[in-house]
């Protein structure tokens, strides 16, 4: 269903309302993706899909896909300048959607183990610490482009659902699964008991060099926030700590740039 929208104050479209102050407040059940590309991929899961309020411009560049949409889904169309009065910002690109957050139990690392499979290659990328919404997106988008079947986070990590998290993941936030672990120690635990190598990607004493890691079908790799890193419990739990060599004077990189290194050197042979 698709609904012309001429006045600002429509209660209608209420969830797009005051976008940037929702996304510090927080908002109860859903989440806000931006731009073409990112609500492309979201039309592909109709089912997490509240609703949609684009331009008049890309609702014809769209209209192709939005004719597919259940009948659930309201497709707002409004003027760019009305939409950006709406959202509270400037909107460019002339796309928002609303989408349905998965409920809490479906992000818990009991899901994870569910959808292991119990042969066969497969990675997960592991996080602790990661706060920055750039690098959030940043390891979804390396995640999902070297392969990584789960993303693991500890709880205190930035939400991968906030706005600016999903836009610079170019939209795989909502492609990767993903989960949120209470404590990283004890998840990584429950891995190497299933099979799985535990590496960290950390310089400290017991580091090794990357290309000495020992191969590995079944791997976590665990990235930490940049200037904390991980904690010493984590480091603890892993099997082998790797660094990347670095040339004089650059003391460390990027966390996106890290796991994107470390993934790759690191990816089983079939995959």
């Amino acid at each position: 269903m698709t609904i012309s929208i001429s006045d600002l104050d429509d209660p209608r479209i209420d969830v797009f309302r005051d976008v940037r102050d929702r996304d510090l407040r927080g908002r109860k059940g859903v989440f806000m993706a931006e731009s073409e590309m990112v609500v492309r991929r979201l039309l592909r899961s109709p089912e997490r899909l509240h609703s949609v309020l684009l331009s008049p411009a890309k609702a014809a560049r769209m209209a192709g896909e939005l004719r597919h949409l259940p009948d659930d889904v309201t497709v707002y169309v409004a003027e760019l300048p009305l939409m950006e009065a709406i959202a509270g910002f400037h909107i460019h690109r002339g796309v928002l959607a609303a989408g349905w957050r998965p409920h809490e139990q479906d992000l818990a690392f009991d899901r994870m183990l569910d959808r292991l499979e119990p042969d066969g290659t497969w990675t997960v990328l592991a996080a602790q610490g990661i706060n920055n919404a750039d690098n959030m997106g940043g390891l979804f988008r390396t995640a999902a482009a070297l392969g990584v079947n789960e993303v693991l986070l500890e709880r205190g990590c930035c939400d991968p659902l906030y706005r600016k998290a999903i836009r610079v993941s170019m939209g795989h936030v909502l492609s990767v699964p993903w989960c949120v672990a209470e404590d990283l120690c004890e998840a990584i635990g429950v891995l190497q008991v299933k099979g799985f190598r535990i590496t960290a990607a950390e310089s400290c004493q017991r580091s090794t060099r990357l290309g000495e890691a020992v191969p590995a079908a079944r791997r976590v790799v665990v990235v930490g926030a940049e200037g904390e890193g991980l904690d010493a419990r984590v480091l603890d739990a892993c099997d082998d700590v790797v660094e990347i060599p670095m040339a004089a004077g650059v003391p460390s990189l990027n966390v996106v740039v890290a796991a994107g290194i470390v993934l790759e050197r690191l990816r089983p042979p079939t995959a």
